[in-house]
């Protein structure tokens, strides 16, 4: 669960984003944006410790790639600092979300049983 942890994290980036970018050109659109998908991205997390609501990390699948899309093609190249701090941030929580809820399962060694002899 440890993923959902930090896409909490960075969603709470997110919304205090906006007090980082104050002299950005078009702030308004990329602060709106900013603040929405932050509380979008710590509501999906939040929600996917829940067994039945697991599903939802693909909720911030799509913010991920919506935050990555609109800072790429929101300006011209090389665009504001708000608009290239959406795509790394999109592109970090892209990493995040592809990972499954219960990582430590996947990791475990393998059994100690002993090996059958020949």
């Amino acid at each position: 669960m440890w993923p959902r942890v930090v896409e909490v994290m960075i969603g709470a980036w997110l919304v205090i984003t906006p007090l980082v970018f104050r002299g950005t050109e078009d702030l308004d659109r990329y602060a709106v944006n900013a603040v929405v998908s932050g509380a979008i991205v710590i509501t999906a997390s939040l929600m996917a410790f829940w067994r039945r609501t697991a599903w939802m990390r693909f909720v911030t699948l799509a913010v991920s790639c919506w935050l990555a899309g609109h800072g790429y093609l929101s300006a011209v190249r090389p665009g504001p600092p708000a608009a290239q701090h959406e795509i790394m941030v999109g592109l970090l929580l892209l990493l995040f979300a592809i990972l499954p809820n219960d990582i430590n399962g996947v990791n475990r060694p393998p059994s100690t049983a002993p090996a059958p002899r020949s």
